[in-house]
């Protein structure tokens, strides 16, 4: 999909069923590829391969469906940046069920509006969102089926076991590409916040934009990262799914962000591409000097989304980095609709080409 040049059209195919992209492509071909590479708050990298993503997305897809939850059904995805997220996300979409994403930072009452407004049916989580969940759960009568990455514990049931107890096959609900697959919500600006349902070709939508602002196509030894949450339009579909669609690994940290943890993290990891919110550029300049102090050669490129960048913060990064940032401006109904990206990553130039 080169969206480099004056005659690019989006090529959308007939049947599209997006968890299948994602996984199951790199997944097929190359089982071994590494995909998300979680980092422990001690340190450790435990490595979770595109063979591991498409065979746990199937096993999830399979006991979701023993448990009730049909295609049409919201599954709810309250987990850290963690290969689960990922997982989690692809199943419902092979179910033909609709993810619905939720931020950690989200207290009881925002929980409970979304979890309500959507109808959810299902909550992937962990031991701390179902301790945000327990308070409001008589309030959410669709919510049927609760599963925790960190074990069962009364009703709650573990995520583990459901994946032994599964089988590693499943077959992906046919699915065309309006079929609704992605319920994100705005952040309310204007009044509530309102879910925003995408159907599968949301991806799809987001590739051309993506490969501007992080200077694709991919190149050997390329890593993502991004410290925003995979809950968010940005974490999630600027960063997550279209580097998995390219092969390409993506660092998962859920720890809190800092900017001299983020520059070793840069430095250990050989980081390539890292989309960082204008905040967290704003924090990474509190420390001077930066590539005196850290190795960051690895670092190629920096995109930037969620308010805007600045041009103080825009020049420090051109000089204390080596790097100019590439800023765009999208929405959760509709993503990237402006971009400023360098000039690597918009393509060849065209002399006398317009548009």
């Amino acid at each position: 999909m080169d969206a480099s040049g004056p005659g690019f059209r989006w090529d959308i195919p007939a049947r599209y069923n997006v968890g299948v992209d994602v996984c199951d492509r790199w997944g097929a071909a190359e089982p071994e590829r590494p995909a998300i590479l979680e980092v422990a708050a001690d340190g450790a990298v435990a490595t979770t391969t595109f063979g591991r993503l498409r065979t746990d997305s199937n096993r999830l897809a399979g006991a979701l469906a023993a448990h009730g939850v049909a295609p049409g059904d919201r599954v709810a995805v309250l987990l850290p940046q963690s290969a689960a997220v990922m997982v989690a996300h692809a199943a419902a979409y092979k179910l033909g069920a609709v993810a619905l994403p939720l931020a950690g930072l989200f207290g009881p009452e925002a929980l409970a509006y979304r979890l309500a407004d959507a109808g959810a049916r299902a909550c992937i989580t962990d031991a701390a969102g179902l301790a945000k969940l327990d308070p409001i759960r008589g309030r959410l009568p669709d919510l049927a089926l609760l599963v925790s990455v960190d074990g069962a514990a009364g009703d709650v049931l573990s995520l583990a076991d459901l994946l032994a107890g599964a089988a590693p096959d499943f077959a992906a609900r046919d699915t065309g590409p309006d079929d609704p697959a992605l319920m994100i919500y705005t952040s309310g600006t204007t009044g509530q916040a309102k879910g925003a349902l995408h159907g599968h070709r949301v991806l799809l939508g987001h590739m051309p934009g993506f490969d501007r602002m992080h200077a694709f196509p991919p190149r050997s030894g390329d890593l993502m990262w991004t410290p925003s949450d995979w809950a968010w339009a940005g974490g999630l579909l600027n960063v997550l799914m279209p580097s998995l669609r390219h092969g390409v690994p993506v660092v998962a940290r859920a720890a809190r962000f800092e900017a001299d943890a983020a520059f070793r993290l840069i430095e250990r990891l050989r980081i390539t591409n890292a989309f960082l919110a204008p905040t967290a550029l704003r924090m990474l300049r509190t420390i001077a000097a930066p590539r005196e102090r850290y190795d960051l050669s690895s670092l190629r490129n920096v995109a930037s989304a969620g308010e805007a960048l600045g041009a103080d913060t825009y020049r420090w990064a051109k000089d204390a980095l080596g790097l100019s940032v590439g800023e765009a401006y999208g929405q959760t109904e509709c993503n990237l609709v402006l971009s400023a990206a360098p000039a690597e990553g918009v393509g060849r130039a065209r002399p006398r080409a317009r548009g």
